[in-house]
Order: structure tokens, then sequence, then C-alpha cells
């Protein structure tokens, strides 16, 4: 059955392997990567997209630093 499935794959291609039943895509990462992921656009400010809203678009620098 692996070499019939082996030429099927390469002939038709694989199935993805990212959809659940409800055809929504599921990454299968692990906790510990979710949380870290999770974390870093939480506490690193360069990461936070409330930093990057455009709040300060088009204003003047008052010190030489924007």
């Amino acid at each position: 059955m692996g070499l019939l499935s082996a030429i099927g794959n390469a002939l038709f291609g694989k199935n993805p392997d990212i959809f659940d039943d409800n055809g929504q895509v599921v990454h299968k990462h692990p906790k510990k990567k979710w949380d870290a992921w999770q974390n870093k656009f939480k506490t690193d400010p360069q990461y936070n997209w409330r930093n990057h809203t455009g709040t300060n678009a088009g204003r003047k620098p008052t010190n030489g630093n924007n």
C-alpha cells in the first residue's frame, strides 16, 4: 500500500493536512510555541500593533527623534 500511496501522491499531490472537520485552518504547533508567539506580540513594543497605528503620522519631531 505504501508504494501505491507514494505513486498516487506523486501524480495527484497530497491531501492538505491543515484543515479541521469544519474546513477551518488548524496549525498544529505545540502549546509552548503558541504561548511564545502570543507573548512576543503582547510584551515586545516592536511587535505591538498599537504602537504602529499611525497616531504619530505627520507629526514634527520635537527633539530629533520620532
